[in-house]
């Protein structure tokens, strides 16, 4: 999985370098070197100089000089070290992963158990962060680092490849026809629609300040075939566990939010399946009437394997299958530093340390976060790539490739309404958090009164696209009699690549103009 996550996440940049390439042999690009005709862009931006005087300018200045200077030139990067850094955004991709599901989202887990917080309101708060740590992040650096679209663009394409992307790769690779209940998807998508509006609203505004300066009845037809159902595990296996089972078994219930069911159903999945190897490969394990039985939920339970310790993030335990050991060894530098500096509150001997598990675990990601970022940046700037475009592909993909493969194992396991519901109902969060938390901070707190202005009026347009995917997303799921299966996989991954298109080339002004193009320094 790691392999197919890094093409992915490459094919999707390859995707935007290649547009961006071939809209500026058109005469749409956005890089001005020298000092060409300031007309030909509409439009002149107004720069203060140290006499108190007025400089016209037709470009905006790169994010690139918000961070330290690279190691190589401009032209040393385009000769190919910047291979170097595209590795270094894949790394830090694996590193945000690691961290946010590995440690950040254990803390938290033990936040909401001392504070004896009910089931809905943990999962709609606390988890909810923890698996949207690395927009939020992204977020936050795009206001008060870069001061550019970044941030926006990330939250934005994020949202995109949740409602189109990853429906289309469970749809295509679930294996089987997906029964989805129509009020779940009509319920997340009514609440995600509201915070796309408000959104636009808030977009519009600041573009304006810009320019003027469940009830579940499958159909008869649904057929499960051997698939292992969670809620039937539920109530078909023993009711004494021990607590990490338990609580996977709790997590999954319609309490929590969509995205913490997501993540705890993927991992229970695999638990129950490492189980069944287990048994088959001669481990001692209990069987139920002399077999193991998966048609109707009954899944042996014997002494909870050491797996649930995830001995997988140990830097000093390799794990089996030669897949696995090459994850562990690309790891492993991050496994290292992650073992010596945040303790794991996963085991019972670090558990009281929840809080400081927490703290550092946040302060890895900001870190981590900022590398991301800063590459990107970089990864933009050399290919002539506009810092919005950048995050509504490349870092948008790489931040949501691991909830896609989350999806796409509950998916496979006939749980379609969850796998859904993840795609709509987390991108609440992003919007309304993970944008106006950073937001709220600068012009609250920071500098009390200011505004924080979006340099690209693209986004606008990027964003009514997004209230159109989800409206065309929902009306193909009716169409398709609410049923998740190949043909609708690939309709919605056609709506992707079509927002991905008419994205680059509104940002590059081929229908109007948005944006002054990006000022290219040797």
């Amino acid at each position: 999985m790691l392999f197919v996550q890094v093409c992915f996440i490459c094919s999707v940049l390859f995707v935007a370098w290649s547009m961006s390439a071939l809209l500026t042999k058109t005469g749409h690009g956005m890089i001005v070197e020298g000092h060409p005709d300031h007309e030909i862009w509409g439009r002149r931006l107004m720069a203060s100089v140290p006499e108190n005087e007025t400089e016209e300018k037709n470009c905006s200045a790169p994010a690139i000089h918000e961070f330290p200077d690279d190691f190589f030139t401009n032209n040393e990067r385009k000769s190919g070290a910047i291979l170097l850094h595209i590795a270094a955004a894949l790394y830090m991709f694996l590193a945000l992963a690691i961290t946010c599901d590995e440690y950040f989202v254990t803390s938290l887990e033990k936040i909401c158990e001392k504070l004896d917080l009910s089931e809905d309101v943990a999962g709609a708060t606390f988890m909810a962060a923890g698996s949207s740590a690395p927009e939020l992040f992204a977020s936050v650096i795009g206001v008060f680092i870069t001061h550019g679209d970044v941030g926006v663009g990330t939250i934005v394409g994020s949202a995109v490849f949740n409602i189109l992307c990853i429906i289309g790769v469970c749809g295509i690779f679930a294996g089987q026809v997906v029964m989805l209940t129509w009020w779940a998807v009509f319920r997340d998508s009514f609440y995600y629609i509201l915070s796309v509006v408000a959104l636009i609203a808030v977009s519009y505004c600041m573009c304006l300040l810009m320019s003027t300066c469940h009830d579940f009845k499958p159909s008869k037809a649904y057929s499960r075939g051997s698939v292992v159902m969670v809620d039937e595990i539920m109530n078909a296996s023993p009711s004494k566990f021990r607590f990490p089972e338990a609580g996977l078994r709790v997590m999954v219930t319609s309490h929590f939010g969509p995205k913490t069911r997501l993540r705890m159903a993927s991992r229970l999945i695999i638990t129950e399946r490492q189980k069944l190897v287990q048994a088959a490969n001669g481990v001692e394990t209990q069987v139920i009437d002399g077999k193991v039985e998966i048609e109707n939920g009954n899944v042996p339970e014997d002494k909870p394997s050491e797996v649930v310790e995830n001995d997988t993030i140990s830097p000093f335990h390799i794990p089996r299958g030669i897949g696995s050991k090459f994850k562990w060894l690309i790891s492993w530098p991050l496994l290292l530093l992650l073992f010596f500096t945040v303790p794991n509150c996963a085991k019972p001997r670090w558990e009281k340390y929840f809080m400081l598990s927490f703290i550092l675990s946040t302060v890895w990601i900001a870190v981590f976060s900022y590398f991301m970022v800063w590459m990107v940046t970089i990864i933009g700037y050399t290919l002539g790539i506009p810092d919005v475009i950048m995050g509504i592909t490349f870092l948008a993909a790489g931040t949501s490739v691991p909830d896609c493969i989350a999806s796409l194992i509950v998916a496979r396991q006939g749980l379609g309404d969850m796998a859904v519901s993840n795609t709509i109902g987390s991108n609440v969060f992003d919007i309304l958090v993970g944008l106006g938390v950073p937001w709220a901070m600068q012009t609250m707190c920071v500098n009390y009164g200011s505004v924080v202005m979006i340099n690209s009026q693209g986004l606008l347009y990027s964003v009514v696209l997004l209230l159109g995917s989800v409206a065309l997303t929902v009306l193909g799921i009716h169409f398709n009699k609410w049923r998740l299966d190949l043909k609708l996989g690939v309709y919605v991954l056609v709506l992707y690549a079509v927002f991905l298109c008419f994205s680059i080339m509104i940002e590059y002004n081929v229908f109007t103009f948005v944006n002054l193009p990006m000022c290219m320094e040797e």
